[in-house]
Parts: structure tokens; C-alpha cells; sequence
């Protein structure tokens, strides 16, 4: 029967690892678990066992976890999917089975909800239970990954809603866990589901030069083999290549094809080392084998032998000229530091002991989440934003003056550390001392600066001060002191308000709050009444009085609800939209049956996707927009798969046209446009340095097909470089 191979595939997984063999216990949670899911099928129609199955699979194949967490995998949607208690777990499986299994149960349903707050407690819990046993987030992310390898089964607006949340949350958490694997899986599967036709194309490219990329990493290594085999070394040589998703990335922020990208691929050595001591030393001896034959890149060293990143990653990185004029980057790995960089945390309990995982950089950074929960944001999405500020961030390291290694975000400020290293020292820092140089609050700081603090009694914490703050710690130790600050202002605030209606007799009903928000622009009542109690604004009494009497203005409408519109009468709100079904757009109807928003100006043919507001507008983003990012993950019951449907030529873009200066240029940039594709030009600005012009262009389109015409006959001219679409 296909459930017992399934089963039997996870057995002996378990066998072949070095873990202390509980079979039994496995084989009990594993006949209770098909037991208690008995008749209930998936989406895919399979029965429902194998989801848990699988997921365990993950949890000993891939992250090396043990029998504990394999029990939990089996068993970790028992008590939210059936009649089974907690209880009935504990007596059957013991105390540390239960609670891994209720921390699971709790978070069930993946961290979002359909509400933001609901999201937001969810990922506390998340978090929580992280901090109190790590093996509940891993156990997680192996049910995240199950899930999304089976997402092919999911309606469309459902896999945006997946895969969005999972490009916002869950690859950023497998990254700060060392997870790289999973990480690097979780973006490239929702990549995949996001944006087919890309992935399919990148894909595509990869594979077309997989002959010569071999080729030319093969000639790379050629002579550092000779040197390692006459050195003794045992080791393998992997050419690494870079994900799809990664090479996404990479063509989209720096608008450049896939030719143009040279670090494409990469080279790891792995030695194997059965002498700690001595693994370091032997890690430089081949970093010394690779200079002896090739140019280095001076500014690409990377020595995370000494200090291991945040997630306890350890390698030696440099960049080496390779073959073409082509850089090389080489990652230098004992086997121990490859199976750590590939498995994360999971790695380190098979170098314990115990099964406890004692790392320091895990606990602090267990211990920064606990600040962060001590100290909630209001608002989820400020909340969710901040875990990010954390979650994936690259590292500095700086020191204090008594010479103290700090690890902090890359972009971190002199704020940053006087958080870091006591939140009184943040509350009254004025400065920083570098090299008996002052510098600014918000001076970042790089790598090796050793920075003394400069405090002052008088110094009291600022609002901008927030701009300063890189790191979720400052960021979420100046929100609550600002907050605590601000409450004290909103009640003196109100009181004033209360006593100014009193004083002209008028009543204080909603409608006359949203017009009072709407005459100063402001989003909430709490902003008012801080601005009155800080003398900023007065309320006379005629005010009052004629703004009972005003219409209430669109903006007040909007400020009310992030997703509503302009409504005309309720009789016109249009009908529900069927959720369920692509949505076709339609550009060329007098009145386009959807809204554009503004922040990423999407032109037919972009890849979108729809949300839908309270009107039963569809408001329409690029799939990759950071505010679509957001939404998906914040509001992913209003999505809707959405399809161009039609063509009309209203659309703006702006094309980025660089090259090298010379008499006539800019009229044969106009001529191509306006005389031989019959462009309009809505917009242009043109700046010449020395030999250099750089060039923006606003042009009126119909669809993405006209836009790289239009780059490609640009590309044309004489003496012009490039031409690409920036927005």
C-alpha cells in the first residue's frame, strides 16, 4: 500500500542517520496519525496522511532532525484537524511531544489569517513558541515546504496568496535560521507559481549553458586540483549555480539581461577535516592554492571562519578572474561548515551531544525577538515590517571601545549600537566617536569601527529618530518610549477637544471628526488631538461650526479604509466579484473595468494580480510591487488572478537611455520615436557629463511588446549603450 512505502521511506531515512534509535515511538505516531486522519482526503484528492508523512520526511531527510521531531511531524495537524486533544498526545507520546504539537497547533493555517491582526497574533505565537523550543519554526517550515511543492493543486489567487506570504515571511525566517536549502527552495517554488513564464524562461537559460559553464569551472579548478591532491587534501569540487529566483532579482533591480549577470555561478571546495583545530588554517592553505594561479578581487574577500555570520554560517568567500574575463566567486567549506550552512541550527545538534541546541548567536537572537514581543506594535503590518528588519538582513560587526564584538544589520547607525548595547544609552545618545572623529546619530557605520557612544541627561528621544534606526531593536525600544510620550499628549489632547465642543455647543459625532482629519490631513483622531494639546493647531469655534455644515471630502473617505474608493451612491457599487475565476482587464473599454495603482504603474502585459476593494473595484499591481508583496500577505482573501484582456494605448512608461554624448543625439533619439514608431513622448530629460548622457524618457504605450520594441530601436542608434524600462 502506497501510505506503509511512504512510511517506510521515513523509516529508513531515520535508520541511515546517527540518531539514537526510537523506531517504536515513530511507528506509534505514525499508525495514530493515519488513524485519527482516517477518510479525510487533500485538495489533490490523495488522503490526507501523506501530507504529515511527508512533512516528516522533510524533518529527518532534510533538516537531520530526530525521533522527537518526527513524532511531532506526524502528528502536528492531529489536534487542530480531528477530535484528538493535547492531552491525548501527552498521554500517549509524553510532556515534549505535546508541546511541540500545540506549538504547531497554534500557529496552524500558516501566519496568516484573513485579517491583519489575527496574522499578526499569529506570528507572535510563531515566535513565542520559537523561543521556547526551535524545533516548532522547523517543523513548520518543513509543513511550508510540503505545502508549496504541492501548490499546483490550489486555485490561482490562492497560490498568489501562498506563495506571497511565503516570500514575505517564510524564506526570510529559513535565511536567519541558517536554513539555506529550504530558503533557497521556498523562493525559487514561489517564484515559480508567481511568475511562470519567467521562471520557465530563466530556466531555460540555465540549462542552455550548463555544457559551458562546466567547461569553463573545470579549467578554473584545474590547477588548485593538482595543488590539493599533492597537498593530501580529500575534497570535492561543486559548481554551484545561482537560483532562479536569485537571477530574477538580479536582472529586475539592476535592469540588465541575463548575459550581463557574471556571478551566474560559483565555485564551493569541500574538504573533509577531522581536526577542529585545524580547520581554519586548512581552509587559508586552499585560499592560497587559488592565488597562487588567479587575479583576486581585492574587495570580495569574506572570512566567516573567524567571525561566523548571525545564523552560524562559517566559510572563507573570495572572488577569483576566471576564464572569459569572467569573476569567480569560491567558497572555501570544511564538510561540517557545508552540512551547517546547508541545514542551519538542524546541522549543529549532529556536533552535540544533546539534542539542546546551545548556540550563542541563536540565542541572541531568540532574545531580540523576546524584546520585540515584549514591546508589540500596535499595527501588524509595522509589526510583521520590523521582524523583517531582523529576519533578513546581512551583518556588520563593530566594536565598543573595551574592544567588545557587536553584530548588527548592514546599514546600521550610531543609534543602532547605543540600542544595541543598552536602550538608556539609545534614549540619551547625541553622538558617536570614531577614530576620535564625532560623527552623527544617523552615521552608518561600518565593519571594524571601533565607535564609543556620547551621551547627555538632557537628550530626549525624537520621532525622526526612527528614521535612523536600522535594526528591529532601536526600532522597537524608541516606538514604545515614543508611544508611551504620545499617550500622555493624546489624553491632554482630547480633553482640549471635549472642552472646545462643549464651550460652542456642538455635537461630537464621526462625520465631524473625518472632515476635522480631512481640513488638516491627518489619519487618525490620536494625530489631532496630539497636534492640539502641542499648540500646533487651534479650533475656533466658527471652525466647528461650518465643518458640521461641509461635505465630507474623498481623502477623509480614503484615510478611513486602505482599500476605498470613491463612492457615487450605493446603488452604483458594482456586483460581487467572482474570486474564484481569472478576472479579465480590459484597457480598451471607455471605462476600464479595474483601478491602476500608483506605486508600480503596471502596463498590459506586466504579470498582475487584482485586490479587491470594499466597492468590488479590482485594484491592480505588478505581482513583484513590495505594496502587492505586502497585501498578499495582509489581505489575501481579497485577491484575484487576474488576465490582460484587450489593448489601448493610455499607458505611461519610463525608459532609462544611456550612451556616449555627441552632436545630434538627442534628435535622433526623438526621430526613432515620434517619426519611425510613432511614439508619443510625454516626458524627457536628458543630462550630459563630460562624454556621458543619461537619458529619461516618458512615453505613451499600449503594451509591454511595444515598450521592448521601443528599447530595442533605441539600441540601435550609434554611440547609444543601453535602453530599459525603470518604471
Amino acid at each position: 500500500m502506497q501510505i506503509e512505502e511512504a512510511f517506510a521511506e521515513v523509516k529508513q531515512a531515520y535508520l541511515a542517520s546517527n540518531h539514537r534509535k526510537k523506531v517504536e515511538i515513530i511507528e506509534r505516531a505514525f499508525r495514530f496519525a493515519k488513524e485519527a486522519h482516517k477518510g479525510v482526503r487533500r485538495r489533490s484528492g490523495e488522503p490526507y496522511i501523506f501530507h504529515p508523512i511527508a512533512v516528516a520526511k522533510i524533518v529527518i531527510s532534510e533538516l537531520g532532525l530526530g525521533s522527537t521531531s518526527i513524532c511531532a511531524a506526524l502528528l502536528h495537524d492531529v489536534v487542530e484537524d480531528t477530535e484528538y486533544t493535547r492531552e491525548d498526545i501527552e498521554a500517549n507520546f509524553g510532556p515534549k511531544i505535546a508541546s511541540i504539537v500545540e506549538g504547531l497547533t497554534k500557529i496552524s493555517g500558516g501566519i496568516f489569517g484573513d485579517r491583519a491582526s489575527v496574522q499578526a497574533e499569529n506570528f507572535r505565537k510563531l515566535l513565542l513558541s520559537m523561543s521556547t523550543d526551535v524545533r516548532v519554526v522547523l517543523i513548520k517550515m518543513a509543513d511550508r515546504l510540503h505545502n508549496m511543492r504541492t501548490l499546483g493543486s490550489m486555485r490561482p489567487e490562492k497560490q498568489y496568496k501562498i506563495a506571497g506570504e511565503t516570500l514575505y515571511v517564510y524564506a526570510p525566517l529559513a535565511h536567519r535560521l541558517g536554513l539555506f536549502k529550504i530558503k533557497e527552495e521556498l523562493e525559487n517554488l514561489a517564484f515559480k507559481y508567481e511568475h511562470p513564464a519567467k521562471y520557465a524562461e530563466i530556466m531555460s537559460l540555465v540549462d542552455q549553458s550548463e555544457e559551458h559553464r562546466q567547461k569553463v569551472v573545470e579549467e578554473f579548478v584545474a590547477p588548485v586540483r593538482e595543488k590539493l591532491d599533492a597537498a593530501g587534501f580529500k575534497y570535492e569540487i561543486k559548481a554551484r549555480v545561482k537560483s532562479a529566483y536569485s537571477i530574477y532579482n538580479k536582472m529586475e533591480t539592476k535592469h540588465i539581461p541575463f548575459e550581463e549577470i557574471y556571478d551566474v555561478y560559483a565555485v564551493r571546495v569541500i574538504f573533509e577535516n577531522d581536526d577542529d583545530a585545524l580547520e581554519k588554517l586548512r581552509c587559508w592553505q586552499i585560499y592560497t592554492f587559488f592565488t597562487d594561479g588567479h587575479r583576486v578581487h581585492p574587495d570580495r574577500l569574506r572570512d566567516w571562519t573567524s567571525t561566523p555570520k548571525a545564523n552560524g554560517y562559517r566559510a572563507l568567500h573570495l572572488t577569483c578572474m576566471g576564464p572569459e574575463g569572467k569573476w569567480v566567486e569560491v567558497q572555501i567549506r570544511s564538510r561540517k561548515m557545508d552540512e551547517i550552512a546547508e541545514l542551519g541550527y538542524a546541522a549543529h545538534w549532529k556536533y552535540k551531544t544533546g539534542e539542546q541546541d546551545d548556540d550563542s548567536e541563536l540565542d541572541n537572537w531568540m532574545n531580540t525577538i523576546k524584546d520585540i514581543l515584549a514591546n508589540p506594535e500596535p499595527n501588524a503590518i509595522d509589526f510583521l515590517d520590523t521582524i523583517k528588519l531582523n529576519l533578513f538582513s546581512s551583518e556588520i560587526y563593530v566594536f565598543t571601545p573595551k574592544g567588545d564584538l557587536i553584530t548588527l544589520p548592514s546599514g546600521a547607525t550610531v543609534l543602532d549600537l547605543a540600542f544595541a548595547i543598552h536602550t538608556e544609552l539609545g534614549l540619551h545618545c547625541i553622538a558617536g566617536k570614531i577614530n576620535h572623529k564625532l560623527v552623527p546619530l544617523n552615521y552608518k557605520l561600518d565593519s571594524g569601527d571601533q565607535v564609543e557612544i556620547i551621551t547627555s541627561e538632557s537628550q530626549q528621544p525624537k520621532a525622526e529618530w526612527l528614521g535612523y534606526c536600522h535594526s528591529a531593536k532601536a526600532q522597537n525600544r524608541l516606538r514604545a518610549i515614543l508611544r508611551k510620550d504620545q499617550r500622555t499628549l493624546t489624553l491632554r489632547g482630547e480633553e482640549l477637544f471635549n472642552e472646545a465642543l462643549k464651550r460652542e455647543g456642538v455635537e461630537a459625532t464621526n462625520e465631524l471628526m473625518t472632515r476635522l482629519l480631512s481640513a488638516y490631513h491627518l489619519h487618525t483622531r490620536e494625530e489631532l488631538y496630539q497636534m492640539l494639546a502641542s499648540d500646533e493647531i487651534d479650533l475656533s469655534g466658527a471652525q466647528l461650526k461650518d465643518m458640521q455644515k461641509s461635505r465630507t471630502s474623498l481623502l477623509s473617505k480614503m484615510l478611513r479604509n486602505p482599500f476605498a474608493t470613491k463612492k457615487k451612491d450605493s446603488a452604483e457599487k458594482r456586483p460581487p466579484i467572482d474570486r474564484k475565476a481569472v478576472y479579465e482587464l480590459h484597457p480598451d473599454d471607455v471605462q476600464p473595468n479595474y483601478k491602476l495603482d500608483t506605486c508600480c504603474s503596471p502596463v498590459p502585459g506586466d504579470e498582475v494580480l487584482g485586490f479587491v476593494d470594499d466597492d468590488n473595484n479590482v485594484v491592480v499591481h505588478k505581482l513583484n510591487c513590495p505594496t502587492a508583496m505586502r497585501l498578499k500577505s495582509s489581505f489575501g482573501s481579497r485577491l484575484v488572478a487576474t488576465r490582460w484582456k484587450g489593448r489601448a494605448e493610455r499607458f505611461l512608461a519610463t525608459i532609462s537611455v544611456d550612451g556616449l554624448d555627441r552632436h545630434g543625439i538627442l534628435e535622433e533619439i526623438t526621430n526613432t520615436l515620434s517619426q519611425q514608431l510613432g511614439v508619443n513622448i510625454r516626458g524627457l530629460n536628458i543630462a550630459a557629463k563630460q562624454e556621458v548622457f543619461h537619458c529619461e524618457l516618458t512615453v505613451q504605450i499600449d503594451t509591454t511588446e511595444t515598450l521592448d520594441k521601443i528599447c530595442r530601436e533605441l539600441k540601435k542608434i550609434k554611440d547609444v549603450k543601453f535602453a530599459k524600462r525603470i518604471s
